[in-house]
């Protein structure tokens, strides 16, 4: 058997491999075709949990499959939306159901939720404000709008969006940066540069929030050719799907697998300990990596954090190495605890190294904190 640091590497280094071999997967393939033929014509949160097959993927997708039973549950969480600080989805201490509710987000999008897509529906909302502001002639707001909607998903990069004037022109109006619009080079390497390189571009605090506006709508450096056809509910909902199963499938031959794929996964979206101690699996890598036992979890939250935050740096989850490294120590201290489900690896010389066991000065903190 190979061990659980060698299949996590294996795994992670041919990440479309893997997912390609799930993606072929009979029943995969077939509930995923079911998914996308169906998945659009929902139009309201009673259609959608009332569909069993439908929901089922979504709740799969988004790692939720255990409550998929609770449908009075979920209405709640779909219908507050994630708008407001008070929506119920954002009083929740797990962050997939808010996660749930932004892709299925019938109550901003009502109608519209499984077919939104910020390049589309998006771009007119908003161009039909500019239009109001400029005082453009109405037939004039549809001529324009009739022209985009028909050219817009034949669009597949930052060029061919530059390249035709007459869509341009109507993306940069409908985001509020008509003053950049003479400067195409500026907007290609606004796209090239993705959400995180949007705020570097920006000339002042008020342009900020429009150039990252820009760049989600026409977010080709993450969706590649697809973003402008790209939705939440559809394509977002798949992808999440095949990781989803992909963590299943490493899981039921290794949990340890499946904790450090998940953990992956999630590492550059985590902001603060009180995240990771709200999520169980991520708390699971946490403990095993430092070498706490599992009676660890009892302790008051509070202590429970300080202690985290003497021992690990969390701005080291949103960077690649010292994820690697961090992902590697808990691999290691895994098959050391769980033999039956890896083989002797040379990862495992990595016990040897007192950072990674349980210390006479960590158990002591571990008898002070639940005391």
């Amino acid at each position: 058997m190979i061990g659980t640091l060698a299949t996590y590497q294996n795994i992670v280094r041919n990440l479309d491999r893997s997912l390609a071999s799930i993606e072929a997967q009979p029943v995969v393939q077939r509930e995923t075709e079911h998914y996308l033929a169906n998945i659009g014509k929902i139009t309201s949160v009673e259609e959608f949990v009332d569909d069993y097959r439908l929901f089922n993927y979504a709740m799969k997708a988004f790692g939720l499959q255990d409550m998929a039973f609770a449908k009075a549950f979920m209405v709640k969480v779909l219908e507050e939306g994630v708008e407001d600080p008070d929506a119920f989805a954002n009083k929740l201490t797990d962050k997939r159901y808010a996660d749930f509710a932004r892709a299925f987000d019938f109550a901003k999008h009502g109608a519209g939720a499984t077919t939104y897509n910020p390049a589309q529906s998006g771009a007119i909302e908003l161009y039909a404000l500019a239009a109001k502001r400029d005082l453009i002639p109405a037939e004039t707001q549809k001529a324009e709008t009739a022209y985009y909607l028909q050219t817009i998903p034949t669009i597949t990069s930052a060029d061919g969006l530059i390249a035709n004037q007459r869509v341009f022109d109507y993306a940069m109006r409908a985001y509020g940066l008509e003053e950049r619009a003479a400067d195409p080079d500026f907007i290609r390497e606004l796209l090239a540069g993705g959400v995180e390189g949007a705020a570097a571009l920006a000339k002042d605090e008020d342009e900020e929030p429009k150039l990252l506006a820009f760049v989600q709508a026409y977010n080709f450096a993450e969706y590649g050719d697809g973003a402008t056809t790209f939705t939440k509910a559809g394509d977002l909902a798949v992808d999440s799907y095949m990781r989803q199963t992909l963590e299943e499938d490493a899981g039921s031959q290794n949990e340890g697998v499946r904790l450090a794929l998940y953990f992956e996964r999630k590492a550059g979206g985590i902001s603060n300990w009180y995240e990771v101690l709200g999520d169980r699996a991520l708390a699971q890598v946490v403990r095993g990596a430092l070498g706490l036992p599992d009676a660890f979890a009892q302790a008051d939250i509070d202590k429970q954090v300080k202690f985290f935050e003497s021992r690990l740096d969390i701005a080291d989850f949103k960077d690649p190495e010292a994820l690697g490294k961090f992902l590697s120590r808990f691999a290691a201290m895994w098959e050391m605890n769980n033999p039956s489900q890896g083989a002797s690896n040379p990862a495992l010389v990595l016990f040897q190294q007192p950072e990674f066991g349980i210390s006479q000065d960590v158990l002591l903190t571990i008898a002070r904190l639940k005391s």
